[in-house]
């Protein structure tokens, strides 16, 4: 999807149709196979096609708390700047900048194998909750575990590993821009982030794929939902129910770093939103998924992850992908163990058609 987005249209169904319309009742949000029309009468799900009317409507509940998709007016070509370059493990490291939208300019490192020839597929690589931001997975620093953009160029991908808003190096108010949530500028940040590797001469600009680890788990899910240029995701940690998120305390959803309507219009409660977990992967489908959701994570209890991937399931097997949506379960607390990184960097070579390097990981 280039971003061609129709921002009026969303916004007249938002407008014209009722939340009611389209928020699904309690319990039926593990039901994927039904959509509501536009009176709020249940429809059944039984084709491919019939599905790409509950999908759009996805879309509009995560609008309703997310905020509105930008205006495509906002979109500006990428502008990249060369700060530095550092040669590490046969790949460049180099750190840039580039526009998002005019007068912001999101920091990130570009890595790209240093005896590249031709163009390869490229991963986009998204950091956890850290004040290192970019630099983790880029691996300046933090844990070894994490540092999967480093690892992928090894291997021979063009990975790029940008900052979030106001981690690492970049500072950024969405709000006093015009942004409802955190979530949709960080939406919109990563789609230019697709927008910079598809304008690069050593990116196959068909083949792009996305990873990320706890905050970047959750984002890599939230940018491929809204972006179909996303060919193949590995998410890390990163969702499991609301209903099981902190006993459904939805408190740490809903500050400033993520969506606050989640707070100020739903009361921080699974019953009242408009969306879970279950609709952001079944929105993803067919497109292959990779699921790192160890048995100890403390931040998304795991029954809560399962309660999710069932109900997902359900919809690959309605698009004939059934074989599209992969989960490993290790023994581990929240991380992303060597082994399962492993199992996500051949995950993503089969499903980008990559036979680069297969140089193992720390």
């Amino acid at each position: 999807m280039r971003r061609n987005f129709n921002f009026f249209i969303v916004f007249i169904l938002i407008l014209s149709l009722s939340e009611s319309a389209y928020c699904q009742p309690t319990g039926a949000k593990l039901n994927p196979l039904y959509y509501k029309d536009a009176s709020g009468n249940a429809k059944t799900i039984k084709t491919p096609g019939e599905w790409e009317n509950r999908r759009s409507q996805i879309l509009v509940n995560l609008q309703l708390v997310m905020g509105p998709f930008p205006d495509a007016s906002k979109k500006v070509a990428p502008e990249m700047k060369i700060i530095d370059e550092t040669l590490i493990d046969g790949v460049r490291r180099i750190k840039i900048s580039f526009l998002t939208e005019k007068n912001d300019r999101l920091p990130a490192f570009l890595l790209i194998p240093a005896d590249l020839k031709g163009a390869v597929p490229a991963i986009l690589c998204l950091h956890q909750t850290t004040s290192i931001g970019k630099g983790e997975p880029a691996g300046t620093g933090g844990s070894p575990n994490l540092n999967y953009a480093l690892e992928l160029a090894k291997r021979g991908y063009v990975t790029l590993a940008p900052d979030y808003l106001n981690f690492g190096e970049y500072s950024f108010d969405p709000y006093a821009n015009g942004y409802l949530s955190a979530t949709m500028k960080g939406i919109w940040n990563h789609m230019a982030a697709v927008d910079l590797l598809q304008s690069l001469p050593e990116v196959d600009p068909e083949r792009i794929g996305c990873i990320g680890h706890s905050l970047g788990g959750h984002n890599s899910l939230f940018l491929a939902v809204f972006d179909k240029r996303i060919k193949a995701v590995v998410t890390s940690c990163g969702f499991n129910s609301f209903y099981k998120y902190c006993g459904g305390d939805l408190t740490g959803w809903s500050h400033k770093g993520y969506m606050p309507r989640i707070a100020t219009v739903y009361e921080k409660s699974p019953a009242k939103m408009p969306f879970d977990f279950p609709d952001i992967l079944e929105a993803i489908a067919p497109r292959p998924l990779f699921i790192n959701a160890p048995l100890k994570d403390a931040n998304f209890e795991i029954s809560g992850v399962y309660d999710c991937v069932n109900a997902a399931k359900t919809v690959y097997s309605l698009l004939n992908a059934s074989g599209n949506i992969v989960m490993n379960n290790p023994d581990a607390p929240h991380d992303f163990p060597s082994e399962v990184r492993e199992a996500a960097y051949l995950f993503l070579d089969k499903e980008l058609g990559f036979t680069g390097r297969k140089t193992g990981i720390r």
